[in-house]
């Protein structure tokens, strides 16, 4: 009897995973964001865990590993396109942090060797 409510448990959990991502923060500048150092930083400490993090930022670290993993398969398209957007200003302008960010997310270089190549073309 415990097995099988516990298969229903599982089922229901697996059931219950979104395909996408929410699109909740599809809508933020992240022009606007990129600019301004004052902005970005708040996001790339929380996501190293050196900072406090904003909702959004909660939300991109919460699916951070995932999408890294999945190759980003659960992301919307406005997701994907600002990854993009934004790994190339993280390799362009702030080489440190991605360094860093790299180093918590990725420290085997799995994911950031499997990827490379679309990497340097989104950096060029």
């Amino acid at each position: 009897m415990k097995t099988i409510i516990f298969l229903f448990a599982l089922v229901a959990v697996c059931l219950a995973r979104p395909d996408k991502y929410t699109d909740k923060y599809d809508n933020i500048d992240l022009d606007e964001i990129m600019d301004n150092r004052r902005l970005l930083l708040p996001y790339i400490k929380c996501l190293l865990d050196q900072g406090k993090c904003s909702p959004e930022a909660k939300e991109l670290k919460l699916h951070i590993k995932d999408a890294l993993e999945t190759n980003c398969e659960h992301c919307t398209k406005a997701q994907k396109a600002g990854t993009k957007k934004v790994i190339a200003h993280l390799i362009n302008k702030e080489n440190d942090y991605w360094v860093q960010l790299c180093a918590k997310y990725d420290p085997e270089s799995k994911y950031v060797a499997m990827y490379e190549k679309e990497l340097k073309e989104v950096a060029a």
